[in-house]
């Protein structure tokens, strides 16, 4: 299986407030849906845009900056068996939180670096013991 990025601009999001308990009712409902079919790895969205850039010599410089374009509001993270499985919950999750998503294919882990994500599991599947 391989994991994919879903995720959308902060500006492509925009709803009223009154909307706002549909929207994350639809939002919770899709993430359900992706727990039961196995293919949920994570999800968050982002709290204010706000980023710091550490580079390479450890300066720390605070934004966002004005050549910035984009900035994320919110991702998830499926682990799916192919691109079209991906750009299908993309699509579910496009309706349920009422804006456009990215989808970008994840590199997997290099050999030997490998990281401790929970994978996906079979529906099948019964939740880890925590």
């Amino acid at each position: 299986m391989t994991r994919y990025l879903i995720s959308f601009d902060d500006g492509w999001m925009t709803f009223t407030e009154e909307e706002l308990p549909d929207i994350a009712k639809a939002a919770s409902d899709v993430v359900k849906e992706a727990q039961d079919a196995g293919v949920w790895v994570y999800g968050a969205g982002l709290e204010a845009q706000r980023a710091s850039i550490v580079d390479t010599d450890g300066i720390v410089t605070d934004g966002p900056f004005p050549e910035t374009k984009e900035v994320i509001g919110g991702f998830s993270v499926v682990d799916v068996s192919s691109r079209e499985e991906a750009l299908d919950w993309a699509a579910k999750i496009a309706v349920a939180c009422r804006c456009a998503q990215e989808v970008r294919e994840l590199l997997p882990d290099p050999p030997g670096l490998e990281q401790d994500v929970p994978q996906a599991r079979s529906p099948r599947q019964s939740e880890p013991a925590r």
